[in-house]
């Protein structure tokens, strides 16, 4: 049972406290090694997740641009592994229903707008794009959780970069690259997609005002791993207003920042 494990008693507070309804949709990205460490079980912290979810949308990312590359350029909505930790990749294998159609940001879900908030992700030649998850989670009451990790993982903030400074944060047109995504039902869709740049950000700057502003929740789970939670909103608006005043506002102040002559995926 989920109520009453160590699991739910010490998730439930946490992201009752950031004021995650039960209909909302909730993004985690995950690093919890301490936590296993700590005796926590992964399937648990999951279910824990879908309860508080139980009308709503549980998304995770399951990237793949470390694997999926212009040299290996097939793509398996449920063959192909992420490397977004164990967490997320237990959640792809046994709890998500959906999954993007993306060769290296896809972004797995389950729950009652999974299919639809997966549905559009290869429409687009960006990564995180307005058809992107993350793009459709705007009209959402959307919240993000970093367990074990920091804002640094956030990739959420690619939307604006991509918006607002389509040029610094991406590779030209020219650079598309084609890829060859087999859904679950056995179609293949040629996906296009252009990657990050590989730049110095900084992500982890924008909790500092945030936190100010009491819209992000941070703290420890039992002394051994972080966490911070934040509506999808406030974040974005803050990114978005730091990137129309400066669109270097997500990289960091050290020199070095400029893109590579040799491109490199970001993530």
């Amino acid at each position: 049972m989920v109520t009453g494990s160590r699991e739910s008693l010490a998730l439930r507070p946490l992201v009752t406290a950031a004021g995650v309804p039960h209909d909302g949709a909730l993004i985690v990205h995950a690093g919890i090694s301490r936590l296993s460490r700590a005796g926590f079980r992964a399937e648990l912290i999951i279910e824990c997740l879908l309860d508080q979810l139980r009308d709503g949308t549980l998304l995770m990312p399951a990237m793949t641009w470390r694997t999926v590359t212009p040299q290996h350029p097939n793509w398996d909505e449920l063959d192909t592994p992420s490397h977004t930790g164990v967490l997320g990749e237990i959640f792809r294998q046994r709890y998500a229903t959906s999954r993007s159609l993306h060769p290296t940001h896809s972004v797995c879900a389950v729950g009652r707008d999974a299919d639809f908030l997966v549905s559009r992700h290869h429409f687009d030649d960006t990564p995180v794009s307005a058809n992107s998850p993350y793009g459709l989670l705007q009209n959402y009451n959307t919240y993000i959780l970093m367990l074990g990790v920091g804002l640094e993982s956030c990739t959420a903030i690619h939307l604006p970069e991509e918006q607002i400074a389509p040029d610094l944060y991406l590779r030209p047109p020219a650079s598309t690259e084609t890829y060859r995504c087999r859904d679950r039902w056995g179609t293949v869709h040629m996906v296009r997609t252009r990657r990050h740049w590989r730049l110095d950000r900084d992500f982890p700057k924008f909790a500092k005002p945030l936190m100010a502003k009491g819209q992000l929740l941070s703290g420890m789970i039992e002394n051994c791993c972080s966490y911070q939670i934040v509506a999808m909103s406030h974040l974005l608006h803050e990114v978005t207003a730091t990137l129309l005043r400066n669109i270097r506002g997500t990289l960091s102040d050290k020199p070095g920042s400029a893109p590579p002559s040799n491109w490199q995926d970001d993530e």
